[in-house]
């Protein structure tokens, strides 16, 4: 299960983080992206009664992966696991919820930051690892000088990531990028404008397929 859904996230290169103050809220985001053509969607674990809305989200959007983040203890990765999370994130690299997400066979990937980290996750069974904050660190080229010595990682940066950078950080090696703040701007969620969230995600998966071809082999 964690390859195939490591391959379906390469393929469309992005997943929308959702943190919801009130599920209501986070259920209409979530349709907006998708009617953009986004299918990864995460619901962070400290949103609004998360569990009911991963659940509701996997009834109504079938053809979405629906995940979740944020999450910091074992209880937290059974919680998200017994809602229906189709993957996890976490913010850390914990031994403990790796291991407990292989057992369930949900996809889990911890966020680190330096190159020991990351090592220390992959080796620990991580399906990818999270490289947050990636705006701390450089951006795209923090992603393109860890090629090298771990170009076999599959890396997904988070934090910092906007419409603008994200075809430079997939030309840079990473399979995916995680996209909070800028996939959902203030004024259109005050406004409850799904239209221009929508039209946001269409043009993120549009220049996500331009790069895709640009860097093909």
């Amino acid at each position: 299960m964690s390859r195939s859904w490591l391959t379906q996230l390469q393929q469309q290169s992005c997943i929308a983080v959702i943190r919801a103050p009130e599920l209501e809220l986070g259920r209409q985001l979530a349709h907006a992206v998708a009617s953009g053509g986004i299918r990864a969607i995460e619901i962070t674990w400290n949103s609004d009664r998360p569990a009911d809305l991963i659940a509701q989200l996997r009834a109504e959007l079938p053809d979405c992966t629906i995940g979740t983040g944020t999450l910091m203890t074992v209880d937290d990765v059974e919680g998200a696991i017994a809602a229906g999370a189709q993957f996890l994130f976490s913010p850390h690299v914990n031994a403990d919820l790796i291991a407990r997400a292989i057992a369930a066979e949900v996809p889990i990937v911890p966020g680190a930051l330096s190159p020991t980290e990351i090592v220390t996750a992959w080796q620990a069974g991580a399906t990818a690892v999270k490289v947050f904050p990636i705006s701390a660190v450089g951006g795209p080229s923090y992603i393109k000088s860890l090629q090298g010595p771990l170009g076999q990682i599959p890396l997904i940066p988070t934090g910092g990531v906007t419409l603008a950078n994200t075809p430079e950080f997939l030309a840079s090696g990473a399979i995916a990028v995680g996209l909070a703040g800028d996939l959902f701007p203030k004024e259109a969620v005050d406004r409850r404008d799904w239209t221009a969230i929508g039209d946001r995600a269409a043009e993120l998966i549009a220049a996500i397929a331009h790069t895709r071809a640009a860097i093909a082999p």
